[in-house]
């Protein structure tokens, strides 16, 4: 199923950003994480988001059913709260952002995660949330460029599905900026969608396709059999 299905799940972990992650994160933490303080810390930041974010799914899967709209605010604030999206499209961007304008770069951002949310948004209404979560490390990045929190979402009778969340500090706070499962990467996966379009138009105008609905956040799944 995870072999059909890696690019769903990537674009489902990447919106919830850690959800359902690490519902078991805070004791696993502390026997994995290095010796800091908890407070600020990646994991307790990942942890308290994703079980407010799973019990808000749960409690009002009626009402998001019923409302698309209320569904896609509440996911669009809660990727924004969380995940470094300008940070995330540099990187997507790679070689193309260089010497950008901040401007353009917000341009891109913007456009990529509408288009995530407009696309996959309401995918998360059938997301499982009774899956366990086994933390296995948090690790820092190499020359200081963030934290690796590792764990595996734990399936009753299936396989565990290896998840890995980037983060790194932004404005005083730990951000998000990608998200791997089963190795896949959300930037990997994108940078590899948009390196063809970037050769020949400009980042607005690859906004712009973005926001139109030209073009689409939404990679073939080369694992899908």
């Amino acid at each position: 199923m995870m072999k059909r299905n890696a690019l769903s799940l990537l674009i489902a972990a990447s919106l919830l950003v850690a959800a359902p992650g690490l519902a078991l994160a805070q004791s696993a933490a502390k026997a994995t994480a290095p010796a800091v303080s908890t407070q600020g810390s990646p994991s307790k930041l990942v942890l308290d988001n994703s079980q407010r974010i799973l019990s808000t799914l749960e409690s009002r899967r009626a009402e998001f059913t019923r409302n698309r709209a209320a569904l896609r605010q509440f996911v669009m604030t809660e990727f924004n709260n969380i995940f470094d999206r300008d940070y995330a499209a540099r990187q997507v961007l790679g070689r193309h952002g260089r010497g950008a304008s901040d401007a353009d770069i917000k341009t891109f951002a913007d456009a990529l995660a509408d288009g995530l949310m407009q696309r996959y948004g309401s995918s998360l209404l059938d997301f499982n949330t009774q899956l366990r979560v086994r933390v296995t490390a948090e690790t820092p990045l190499p020359r200081g460029l963030g934290v690796k929190v590792s764990s595996e979402l734990l399936r009753s009778g299936g396989d565990a599905i290896p998840v890995d969340y980037l983060l790194r500090q932004s404005g005083g706070q730990w951000k998000v900026f990608d998200v791997m499962v089963e190795g896949v990467s959300f930037v990997q996966t994108f940078r590899q969608q948009f390196d063809g379009e970037l050769q020949r138009k400009s980042i607005p105008q690859v906004a712009a396709e973005l926001r139109s609905g030209q073009l689409q956040a939404a990679p073939t799944d080369r694992n899908k059999k």
